[in-house]
């Protein structure tokens, strides 16, 4: 299986991007590493490119894509450099990649998964990443990154999201959050809720997002405590869960704030405020 997007216009789109950004003498040994592995192609060429790309292109960050740095940004369409006619070779060379990579380069791979051929092969290394304590290899896997959401099972999947939650980072950068949303990470959301109750300890108001389809009387409690809370994010999310539910009590229970319920059916109150108002 080869790319599924237009690999040649988001080399070139990516290579544009780079030139625009590095400096004469990096511009220099960037079209020469370029030229030599297009005559040459050797692997050796291919990975210490790889790896020398602050040297020589420096970290300088890329400010209209979130957090790209000029490196990060090279390693990326590096890989897209690629052929994919020997699909184990391909495979092989990621891999060992990833299997040598230092921080900077974790995240320039982790980040790159959408733009890999052979999607379903990194679905192993995919859930291994998630269970890295480094918080920038985390955030390449999770925020903005389409591929979890769309390769990985649910165990996996859940794992990503409980795991987010547990590290703070910003959940509403998830892609595919409400379409993967499922009853078993409802489940276990629940129960880190009350873990962190338990302890004196917030909840983190994203977190109804992913309870709001799956309400019952067996969490209602939860949602009910959130609607009667101080601050305004947890009413907000509360209100929320209740508008993503069939469940009797909790339309019930959205109807004693009209106002809250007239502003998400305009849009005015969206998942996207909750996150803002915490975040800000």
């Amino acid at each position: 299986m080869g790319y599924a997007y237009e690999q040649h216009k988001v080399s070139s789109d990516l290579y544009q991007t780079i030139l625009s950004h590095v400096t004469e003498k990096g511009k220099q040994w960037l079209e020469e590493r370029f030229g030599a592995w297009k005559e040459q192609g050797t692997l050796q060429q291919f990975n210490l490119a790889f790896t020398a790309a602050p040297r020589f292109l420096g970290r300088d960050e890329i400010k209209t894509m979130e957090g790209y740095t000029l490196d990060r940004l090279f390693r990326v369409w590096w890989l897209l450099q690629l052929p994919i006619t020997d699909k184990q070779q391909y495979i092989n060379t990621i891999e060992n990649l990833f299997n040598s990579a230092e921080m900077n380069e974790q995240v320039a791979l982790y980040g790159a998964l959408p733009l890999f051929a052979f999607p379903e092969a990194w679905i192993l290394r995919t859930a291994e990443g998630i269970r890295s304590n480094i918080g920038v290899v985390l955030e390449a896997i999770m925020l903005h990154n389409p591929y979890p959401a769309k390769y990985l099972d649910e165990a996996a999947w859940n794992q990503l999201v409980l795991k987010a939650f547990f590290t703070e980072k910003p959940v509403h950068k998830i892609e595919g959050l409400d379409e993967r949303a499922n009853p078993t990470l409802a489940r276990i959301l629940c129960d880190y809720a009350h873990e962190r109750r338990a302890a004196g300890r917030n909840v983190h108001p994203m977190l109804w997002r992913l309870v709001g389809p799956f309400l019952s009387e067996t969490n209602f409690a939860d949602i009910e405590r959130t609607w009667y809370s101080e601050h305004h994010a947890e009413r907000e999310a509360a209100a929320l869960a209740c508008s993503m539910s069939s469940y009797a009590a909790a339309l019930a229970l959205l109807d004693k704030r009209p106002e809250l319920k007239s502003d998400i059916a305009a849009g005015k109150l969206t998942w996207e405020t909750v996150a803002n108002r915490v975040n800000g």
